[in-house]
């Protein structure tokens, strides 16, 4: 089974949901060869919950994962955490609702969750968490201590960062990893069709709960695969992401899916 594991499924934070601005992003996904996504939005975008409304209404959820029209799409949430960083969680639909509800006192800038109280509820919820972007300077999770940062699954390897800092990001994100004890995933951290592929794990089967997922690539039964197309993907997606919210056309981009 080949996943992205940070993959956006909206334009940006500020937009709407649309279903055919999500259909398209999965169609393209499955064109770049991905059998699944995990479906972490930011935890504090606009109107959350239609998210979940709109896929209840048009997909069947099954184990782990809705199934859209064959590819999988595991709920989670990217979640900001207080002095900094991003984890990405990944669960069942009704544990990444519960987590929802409980952040929902700290979705403002100034009142972001506690990195240790946001592992707690993962421990409690079964979530599988992921650092994200672990060395982006903007907002990186090196700041944290150590035995905090034990606490996560995976450190992720973001397509984003490959674009803009160079190949030498993915060494660093390794060596990260090593130190910690940790296993690097890939995420392309897209928030439009196009970058889809950029990076990808390819897992050693096909995986339907969570819990599973979690213990393969905990236990190194995965590989990673950098696309040669990365800068490409990326800075595609990133200039038409750009036009489209410059010429307040957001709202047709979800519409036509392009």
């Amino acid at each position: 089974m080949k996943i992205d594991l940070h993959a956006h499924i909206k334009l940006s934070k500020k937009t709407e949901f649309s279903i055919e601005y999500f259909q398209a992003s999965i169609q393209e996904a499955a064109l770049n060869g991905l059998d699944a996504i995990a479906m972490t939005e930011h935890f504090n975008t606009f109107r959350f919950h239609d998210i979940y409304e709109a896929l209840d209404s048009h997909y069947t959820y099954t184990e782990d994962y809705y199934d859209v029209d064959g590819f999988k799409v595991f709920p989670g949430m990217e979640v900001d955490v207080q002095f900094g960083g991003h984890i990405l969680v990944i669960g069942s639909r009704e544990a990444v609702l519960e987590l929802r509800s409980r952040l929902e006192p700290h979705t403002a800038a100034d009142n972001f969750v506690a990195f240790s109280q946001l592992l707690d509820w993962c421990d409690e919820l079964s979530l599988l968490r992921i650092g994200a972007h672990p060395h982006r300077e903007s907002n990186p999770l090196t700041q944290h201590d150590r035995d905090t940062l034990r606490r996560l699954d995976c450190f992720d390897l973001n397509a984003k960062d490959l674009h803009t800092y160079g190949p030498a990001m993915r060494e660093t994100v390794m060596e990260l990893g090593q130190t910690i004890g940790l296993p690097v995933v890939a995420g392309s951290d897209t928030h439009h069709p196009l970058q889809f592929g950029s990076v990808l794990n390819e897992l050693d089967a096909a995986y339907s709960r969570v819990s599973d997922l979690t213990a393969c690539l905990k236990e190194g039964r995965y590989r990673i695969e950098v696309s040669a197309c990365l800068e490409t993907k990326v800075k595609a997606a990133s200039l038409v992401k750009k036009l489209l919210k410059q010429s307040g056309a957001a709202d047709v981009a979800q519409r036509i899916g392009k």
